[in-house]
């Protein structure tokens, strides 16, 4: 379990970056517009560099192919001195350019049926003004990152609270935002699987365990250890709506107090593992030794997950991520995903006799 990945946004803007600061031509691509189905949303980006190398995406594969394949052509023709209009770098102002157009285009393109998205391409941005906005989001701030439209000039901000992208005649507005945060509490071997795939999805991990025995063992290196008390360790984390706080130790004097200390602040997933009963007792010892409520305890999630059937620490660990993603991204699952619906409609249905047949006896 060695796979790292950072927020995409900031990948592509701290491998962009690099280009430009190299003195490599680079372009930034932008979706501004969709139409119909569209394989990435608005405010994706992707970015180009002379050398025909992409990172990030916006579209399928298709349009990049596009893309690289014109402009690595003309930067090629140029590091030639040829002379030819053809394939021309551009340069200057921003320019928008539409894909899926006609159904010929859809297909081409691989868009889906009735699909078609614009794009801005930003040529040869700024490298100080990236490196601003990149040290901004990894201090943790919000940034509203606005391109003037007639000469590409660019302006940040802080921001207070995530933005759509809007773009008119004059100019584009487009906000970063810093990294999803996870704080695992625990770290043991479902934390890992945990870990590995919160990185996978961009999220920054921190794992928090007192335990020496359990921190001994730990071998995801992308994830930050620490070994200070979890609810200390939620204090200091600060989570805001971008963090989530996951309980899995099972140990009630690590996971409860982490847990209410996260339930004070703007998290937008808070939950512990452990099964129905598990979960009714931490409820239980809340109410009865911390002084909460049944509505102070709402935002508590557990047992947490959604239901695949799950047995094993990775397949836990699937069902947990999975729902973290449906919260962060606004997807309200049906009750019957729901761990503990789905096991209590499974325990009626298996006690339940079924109608009864009377065999009478002639």
């Amino acid at each position: 379990m060695t796979t790292t990945m950072e927020n995409l946004d900031v990948m592509v803007l701290r491998t962009l970056h690099g280009w430009r600061a190299a003195g490599r031509r680079a372009l930034l691509a932008t979706v501004v517009r969709t139409w119909g189905s569209s394989p990435r949303p608005v405010g994706s980006i992707m970015a180009l560099c002379d050398d025909g190398a992409v990172v990030g995406s916006v579209s399928g594969g298709c349009i990049e192919d596009d893309l690289i394949d014109r402009h690595t052509r003309a930067y090629a023709q140029e590091r030639a001195g040829a002379t030819g209009h053809e394939h021309r770098i551009p340069n200057g102002p921003p320019s928008f350019v539409k894909y899926g157009i006609t159904a010929d285009e859809a297909h081409r393109f691989g868009l889906p049926c009735g699909g078609t998205l614009e794009l801005l391409l930003e040529y040869d941005p700024d490298p100080v003004c990236l490196a601003e906005l990149i040290a901004a989001l990894e201090a943790g701030r919000l940034v509203r990152r606005t391109v003037r439209l007639a000469d590409g000039a660019v302006a940040l901000a802080m921001a207070t609270e995530p933005a759509e992208l809007a773009v008119d005649s004059q100019e584009l507005t487009n906000t970063f935002g810093p990294e999803y945060r996870m704080l695992i509490i625990g770290a043991g071997q479902m934390a890992e699987y945990l870990a590995t795939m919160a990185l996978f999805n961009g999220f920054a991990v921190t794992v928090c365990d007192p335990r020496e025995e359990y921190r001994h063992g730990w071998k995801v290196p992308g994830a930050t250890l620490v070994s200070a008390m979890p609810d200390d360790v939620v204090a200091d984390f600060k989570p805001d709506r971008r963090s989530c706080v996951v309980a899995l130790t099972h140990d009630p004097k690590l996971d409860d107090l982490a847990l209410l200390e996260a339930l004070s602040t703007e998290a937008f997933y808070v939950g512990g593992i452990g099964s129905r009963r598990n979960n009714e007792a931490r409820r239980a010892r809340m109410i009865e030794h911390f002084d909460q409520t049944e509505a102070s305890l709402v935002r508590l999630r557990g047992p947490i997950g959604i239901y695949i059937g799950s047995k094993t620490p990775p397949e836990i660990a699937v069902s947990v991520m999975a729902e973290i993603l449906a919260v962060k991204n606004g997807v309200a699952l049906p009750r019957v995903m729901e761990v503990a619906q789905a096991k209590n409609d499974r325990d009626v249905a298996h006690n339940d006799p079924g109608p009864l047949v009377c065999a009478v006896r002639r």
